[in-house]
């Protein structure tokens, strides 16, 4: 009987509803990991691997990637260095894909701009190897690579069954426009994606970095109406007042941010947390994550102190 009873007491026990139970902890949010995130997380802007854009007045900020493309990086860097992008404009606008500048007289031979000390030509860098890249992974499947994650501030993809890594065209991913043949870019003309990214041109353009802040000022410009979005009147592009390495600029005009390092406590807990929607609201959670549903935080920061 001792025993029948505390059989049944223990069966009893089992149907007691959840409610009963220790409750589980409530998970951290992005926002909330965001907001405790030690400064040892963060990092500045490389001055050598930043762009600062002007046009129509606004700004806008972009990080090359030297990891991913380091030729083309370097072209970036003297192009800007020399005051090529300068004056030159946004020739083309295609809604849900691109926005791309450049120099409108690049076909003509004589008022085309001369690319001073820059490279004419390129090979080119579709991808790295992934051997020796340090990557925070995310968990999830992705239909357009076998992993993705993230490193040195960019968003990756990668087959490690070919030893191949890259950037995936994810909102705000700058690439180098090319021609027909495959090593036709050499940075003089560059796009930015301003929609859905377009996982197709993954491996067959070279990507050389992303927009960091300002994209308000490239995917909200009035769209092309010529063929793939490019504007059909000279007067109808946009012009951009000035591209400049962060490293060329006075102190004072540099832009004060930090980026959340991808290889942090802080960034691997984030990627986790978008897996997840929080209670509320939300009646559904995905459990699920995408390289190009992330972004990597940014935060201004004091300007430092003149001496």
């Amino acid at each position: 009987p001792i025993a029948r009873a505390a059989l049944f007491a223990l069966s009893a026990l089992s149907l007691l509803p959840l409610s009963t139970h220790a409750a589980t902890p409530a998970r951290k949010t992005a926002a909330e990991i965001l907001k405790a995130s030690p400064a040892t997380d963060w990092r500045p802007l490389d001055p050598q691997n930043t762009l600062v854009m002007t046009v129509n007045g606004q700004q806008v900020i972009m990080e090359l990637a030297p990891a991913f493309a380091p030729e083309h990086a370097a072209n970036i860097r003297t192009l800007a260095h020399e005051g090529y992008y300068d004056g030159l404009a946004v020739v083309r606008v295609q809604d849900n894909f691109v926005t791309q500048w450049g120099d409108p007289n690049e076909d003509d031979k004589e008022k085309a701009r001369k690319l001073g000390t820059a490279k004419p030509k390129l090979p080119a860098e579709f991808s790295r190897p992934l051997k020796g890249l340090e990557m925070t992974r995310i968990a999830d499947f992705d239909g357009w690579a076998k992993v993705t994650g993230f490193a040195d501030g960019m968003p990756v993809a990668a087959d490690p069954s070919h030893n191949q890594a890259w950037i995936p065209h994810c909102y705000g991913v700058i690439g180098a426009g090319r021609g027909d043949t495959v090593d036709s870019s050499n940075g003089s003309s560059l796009y930015v994606i301003i929609g859905q990214a377009p996982r197709a041109l993954d491996l067959n353009i070279t990507v050389v970095g992303r927009v960091i802040k300002g994209m308000e000022a490239l995917s909200a410009l009035p769209r092309g109406t010529g063929d793939m979005g490019f504007y059909e009147k000279p007067e109808q592009n946009v012009p951009l007042q000035s591209v400049k390495l962060l490293a060329d600029l006075p102190q004072a005009e540099r832009p004060q941010l930090e980026l959340m390092k991808t290889d942090s406590a802080s960034f691997k807990a984030i990627l986790e947390a978008r897996r997840h929607t929080p209670p509320g609201w939300y009646v559904h959670s995905p459990e699920y994550s995408n390289v190009c549903n992330m972004s990597v935080p940014m935060r201004a920061i004091a300007a430092p102190q003149a001496k």
